[in-house]
């Protein structure tokens, strides 16, 4: 047994009190004359003996009262546990408000039983200790400490969120903020469903902080999710269509059946059909998207599931373009087969120019630039197209017979490319085509044994270094390559080993290869366009530095609200980021000068669409040598928990009421022993 106030002990020394009472009390004598005292002896000794005996117990019942109410004032307590710090704490509290937690137990949301818990465990500490209130928003007024009476405020305000942050994040927060208050000793509550997905612990624990774990569980549902969707390809055009596959996930137990599968766009719903999913396992299911005008374009791809539904709608955007630009660079005239093909192909813009008449400055607005027999590559030739590769352009080069093919060979070691060799004069028969490759993917319905070859009286072989990561697209019979794909920057180079001039190659003559061929080649990215972006992940658009300019910001509209969210300017880039500003899925619109620059749809992280929990036993075989994991069922009342976790099982109360009980002995015996 310890006590709160030891230094209060020496009250006992009134005790004495009772004892000095009890002497000049009971021991004074009243004459009473007698006019028969024939049987005065033997009362005498009756009364005596009746007398001492009820002294006796009242000096006693006297005696444990005062003992009793000295010993409240005391506080005596009995230690739970002898590491217990008697100062003052400084108390983290995290409370889980994700979507999880909208789930019941017992007809209630785990998010309310969580902040009471929480209100609990503030209510069980003194006044004195100070205490962080931390949810997934990770709220810069969170980050310090705060006193009683505003913690539980805060707690009553906590509501349901979108964000999510993994448990290692969260603990890591908590340890930061409490270093920071080395003068108080540091205590940890996570309350949590625990989602498995979710839950992992930093590699490094504070010895000096005391962590506890409080499940908070409801019996685990089932759950569709919409994981994700993305195109097949990756520039939409009109009338042109373009797969969207549609990853689905049953998280659940049970199999499900019949989903069913919808697409919202213009306000109107289009059914898609319904979809199977057994028990544990995803599918992808492929739906045509064929747009019928340019510009941005919004959709959203819904299912219908109960009860969890914050992923059952993906929101997705994506722009279709009303041209694609194609840039020929040529020696003199351009060529008429190339030209040609580009003609034939609707939607495509086509501009011929000279060496000596290059607008550098027009590069990035072509999504392909071609190198027609260029005789003399400049080096300021040179180095602009480099950008332009490593910028997301797509490059294709067609060397010519009398080409100087050292500075040809300057460029593609820039590009990280095989380069040529000796010109050949050998007929070559192409035998190959790499139908698993984008460019020629899904072109050839079916496997054509007649299908025409191109051929070639001569060409530059390339070098064969498998470090420059070579894709072939069309090869020779022998095994060298006619076409090659490499990957520069954000871009890609093709090269061609053989000259387009028809004399030399018949390549522009075999239209069902050549064309399909350039289209593929111009539509190319080795970036897809995100049509999504994930609520809470610090999501960065990049956008063109409009003439730089300084007085004009780019703003953004969501659901009939306009904020201007941080933007930081990099060359000719804004690079534009949301951080936590996106609380709703739906639409953004970006706005610079009063204009549309770009629609960008936002969904709730799936994170939580595993419904997968830890379970309190799994908590203590996995982590139960470094946290404590508290029972939330056993435990009827956190505040008493507390208070005896940090200051023993307390007396006070007891010793307070045995004090009382011995004052009514005391009146008792005073008021009915009878001498």
């Amino acid at each position: 047994m310890q006590f709160v106030y030891p230094g209060f002990i020496w009250a006992f020394s009134l005790l004495v009190l009772p004892i000095i009472i009890h002497l000049f009390y009971f021991r004074r004598y009243k004459k009473v004359n007698f006019t028969n005292v024939r049987f005065l002896k033997e009362v005498k000794d009756e009364t005596s003996t009746r007398n001492k005996l009820k002294h006796w117990l009242v000096l006693l019942s006297r005696l444990l009262a005062m003992a009793f109410l000295i010993l409240a004032f005391i506080q005596p307590f009995i230690p739970v546990d002898k590491n217990t710090d008697q100062g003052r704490k400084g108390v983290s509290i995290f409370i889980d408000n994700s979507f999880s937690m909208k789930a019941l137990s017992q007809d209630v949301p785990l998010l309310d039983l969580a902040k009471r818990r929480a209100i609990e465990i503030v209510s069980g500490y003194n006044q004195e200790d100070q205490f962080q209130i931390l949810t997934h928003e990770f709220k810069g007024k969170n980050q310090r400490l705060i006193n009683k009476d505003d913690a539980i405020s805060r707690i009553e305000e906590i509501v349901i969120t979108p964000k999510v942050k993994s448990l290692d994040q969260v603990i890591n927060r908590q340890q930061q903020l409490l270093a920071e208050a080395p003068d108080q000793s540091g205590i940890v509550y996570v309350i949590s469903d625990f989602q498995a997905s979710i839950t992992s612990l930093p590699d490094q624990l504070d010895s000096t902080v005391q962590y506890n774990f409080i499940p908070i569980q409801s019996v685990q549902e089932n759950n569709i999710s919409i994981d994700s969707c993305y195109f097949a390809g990756p520039v939409h055009m009109v009338n042109e269509n373009n797969p969207l596959y549609i990853k689905l996930t049953n998280y659940g137990t049970q199999d499900a059946v019949n989903i069913r599968l919808s697409m919202l766009k213009n306000n109107q719903e289009q059914p898609l059909g319904s979809i199977n999913i057994a028990a544990g396992t995803s599918v992808i299911d492929t739906v045509n998207i064929t747009p019928f005008e340019a510009g941005w374009q919004s959709s959203q791809i819904k299912i219908t599931d109960y009860p969890i539904t914050f992923d059952d709608t993906y929101y997705f955007t994506y722009q279709v373009k009303n041209e694609i630009s194609v840039l020929i660079i040529n020696d003199q005239s351009p060529n008429p087969y190339l030209q040609a093909a580009f003609s034939g192909i609707q939607y495509f813009k086509t501009n011929n120019t000279n060496t000596n008449n290059i607008q550098y400055a027009s590069f990035p607005s072509y999504q392909l630039i071609i190198i027609n027999e260029v005789k003399n590559l400049s080096s300021g030739l040179a180095a602009e197209l480099k950008e332009y590769v490593e910028e997301g352009g797509n490059l294709v080069i067609f060397p010519g017979k009398g080409s100087t093919m050292s500075q040809y060979n300057s460029l593609l070691q820039q590009l990280g490319t095989n380069t040529y060799q000796d010109y050949q004069e050998r007929e070559r028969l192409v035998a190959d085509i790499n139908t698993e490759e984008f460019v020629f993917d899904n072109v050839f319905e079916r496997s054509r044994p007649n299908l025409r070859l191109p051929k070639s009286l001569g060409n530059f072989p390339l070098t064969k270094y498998p470090s420059r990561g070579e894709e072939y697209i069309l090869r020779y019979r022998d095994g060298q390559t006619f076409m090659g794909k490499y990957l520069y920057g954000k871009g890609y180079v093709y090269v061609s080993s053989a000259p387009i001039d028809i004399t030399i190659s018949d390549l522009t003559k075999n239209a069902e290869i050549f064309i399909p061929m350039l289209y593929k080649m111009s539509i190319a990215s080795s970036e897809s366009n995100k049509i999504a972006y994930t609520i809470g992940t610090n999501e960065v658009l990049q956008m063109e530095n409009k003439a730089n300019a300084t007085d004009l910001v780019y703003k953004m509209i969501s659901n009939d609200q306009e904020w201007i969210p941080r933007q930081s300017s990099v060359g000719d880039k804004i690079f534009i980021s949301f951080d936590d500003q996106i609380e709703k899925a739906g639409y953004n619109r970006v706005i610079w000068n009063g204009e549309v620059e770009g629609v960008y749809a936002f969904n709730f992280d799936r994170k939580e669409s595993n419904l997968n929990i830890m379970s309190r036993n799994d908590l203590l075989e996995k982590y139960g040598d470094r946290v404590t994991v508290i029972n939330d069922q056993v435990i009827a009342d956190f505040s008493k928990y507390i208070q005896e976790k940090n200051s023993g099982k307390t007396l006070w109360r007891i010793c307070l009421i045995l004090a009382l009980v011995f004052l009514l002995i005391e009146v008792l015996i005073l008021r009915f022993w009878k001498t």
